[in-house]
């Protein structure tokens, strides 16, 4: 005698939360880049910024990065995210967030052109 039942997928559980917000984003492809962000107050310089989180773009476009963040970031938000050796460290403005327990789902949009940050082949 068959049995019915109802499975549920494991990868749908642990599916990235930012791979969520990347579907949004047609050009977007799988990055793994540790940076540190720092949010920018209004007004002030970029180079004042004061970085407060580790985070890893996740997904990127040659014009936007996403990424998780435990910083309460919302749209319009001006950012400062710089890798390790600093030969990263550009201007971003939050274009989309997705607000989850504990965190936030960011996609921030480059202020001035990053030539070469991603490269498709």
């Amino acid at each position: 005698m068959a049995h019915q039942g109802i499975a549920t997928a494991r990868a749908a559980q642990n599916a990235s939360t930012v791979a969520g917000l990347a579907r949004f984003f047609p050009e977007a492809s799988p990055v793994r880049m540790p940076v540190q962000l720092a949010r920018v107050p209004q007004g002030a310089e970029p180079t004042a910024a004061h970085f407060s989180e580790s985070v890893v773009i996740e997904f990127g476009t040659p014009r936007e990065v996403l990424f998780e963040c435990n910083t309460p970031l919302e749209f319009g938000d001006q950012l400062q995210l710089r890798n390790s050796d600093r030969s990263f460290d550009v201007a971003a403005s939050v274009v989309a967030v997705q607000y989850q327990p504990g965190k936030t789902v960011v996609a921030a949009r480059f202020r001035g052109e990053v030539p070469n940050w991603i490269v498709k082949s």
